[in-house]
């Protein structure tokens, strides 16, 4: 007989996630238009009191290749302020202990910027440093051989954890690269143990050209855990470009994931090479023929698959979808969230779209309310020895 409960065919599957938001840096960074601070500021802030304990904030990185993020300082001034503090402690959220607040730091002086910012009391308590298993496409973001940057990596993992900053070491490429085409997993997970063995606190697993299907990431993760056992070190970082991103999901879930991340409206992508009216350098060319559709799993969708999935997440679900909504005006178009405008199932149905007059056509026919089938009929089916088609075609 089949077994019904996916937690018994899948046992490492959670029961509950932690899920983050980065919408207001990865989002945000694909943007050709410069997001003002407050918007950063607004949707950070209201994230957290709907329920997100994990928020990517800022990029620390140089304003002359990023101009986006110039406002890093004041967006984790406000995070961190007494103001947003108290705000937090009404919604029972002590921001020190409940929120992490990640900045990107691709480089060492990125890094060493974080470190002066935690001194001054508004600095990260993580930050993010990248590895590409793909040579050429680690090079296009950070400027240096693979090589290179594992030392500087090494130095910057042992000075942040000086300063009381955590170390999130992100494997990219994982599933393939949009710059050298296919990839190896076996590669990915040997970069994962190297960012272990140097001191990472934790892995930012990441497809970030929405090359990865459900059997690949399935096999991946089961690859990492089977090696590295923690699901708490380990977080899956997932982009949507083909509209296949949910079957991914579900398998990190079935390999038993427990960490996601996600941005509103499915923001994100590439850094942006044109800001306002002005061409910037970004990371070079874009390297999709459209640039418009290349972000990451849509926060709200995701939110309402783990939910409907029964899965604890600790979000509230409508006050997302809100602020989804919101996201749509402050970005001026139409994002790719499908959940803001059809939210979740209904599970009490929608009893106004019923067409008036079958209760009166029962009584009339002389049938029993909720009957289905003819009362003639046998209550229990029974099939017959011959049913359904008598040769497989399909499988020619």
């Amino acid at each position: 007989m089949t077994e019904y409960d996916l937690w018994k065919i899948f046992p490492r599957m959670p029961k509950k996630v932690m899920v983050g938001d980065i919408t207001i840096r990865d989002g945000f960074q694909h943007e050709e238009k410069f997001v003002s601070t407050a918007a950063k500021i607004f949707y950070g802030q209201e994230s957290i009191l709907a329920g997100c304990r994990e928020l990517e904030v800022t990029n620390l990185g140089s304003p002359e290749g990023i101009p986006q993020f110039k406002d890093a300082e004041q967006v984790m001034t406000a995070m961190k302020s007494e103001q947003f503090k108290k705000r937090c402690a009404r919604a029972k959220i002590d921001l020190d202990k409940d929120v992490m607040l990640t900045n990107v730091t691709i480089r060492e002086p990125a890094v060493d910027r974080a470190i002066e910012m935690k001194k001054k009391g508004i600095g990260p308590d993580r930050i993010l440093m990248m590895v590409s298993t793909d040579p050429e496409h680690h090079f296009a973001n950070s400027g240096t051989t693979l090589s290179q940057y594992w030392r500087e990596a090494e130095r910057c993992i042992k000075k942040a954890a000086d300063a009381g900053i955590k170390m999130c070491g992100t494997v990219s490429t994982i599933w393939g690269s949009p710059i050298s085409g296919a990839t190896k997993l076996e590669d990915a997970v040997e970069f994962t143990k190297r960012w272990f063995s140097i001191g990472a606190f934790d892995i930012e697993h990441a497809d970030h050209d929405g090359s990865a299907n459900g059997a690949d990431v399935y096999r991946y993760f089961s690859m990492i855990l089977d090696a590295m056992p923690n699901p708490e070190a380990h977080l899956c970082h997932l982009h949507e470009t083909k509209r296949i991103a949910s079957q991914s999901v579900l398998a990190a879930l079935q390999a038993g994931i427990a960490r996601f991340e996600g941005t509103l409206g499915g923001l994100g992508g590439q850094p942006a090479n044109f800001l306002d009216d002005c061409p910037i350098r970004g990371t070079g060319e874009y390297y999709y023929k459209d640039h418009r559709f290349v972000g990451l799993v849509t926060l709200e969708d995701l939110l309402v698959q783990i939910d409907e999935l029964g899965i604890e997440h600790g979000y509230d679900v409508d006050r997302m979808l809100w602020l989804g909504t919101k996201m749509e005006k402050t970005i001026g178009r139409r994002l790719r969230s499908e959940a803001i405008y059809n939210g979740r199932t209904a599970k009490g149905g929608n009893p106004q779209f019923g067409r008036p007059g079958l209760k009166k056509l029962v009584e009339k026919v002389g049938e029993k309310p909720g009957q289905r089938v003819p009362s003639e009929w046998p209550a229990e089916v029974k099939l017959g020895d011959k049913w359904g088609p008598t040769a497989a075609v399909w499988k020619k």
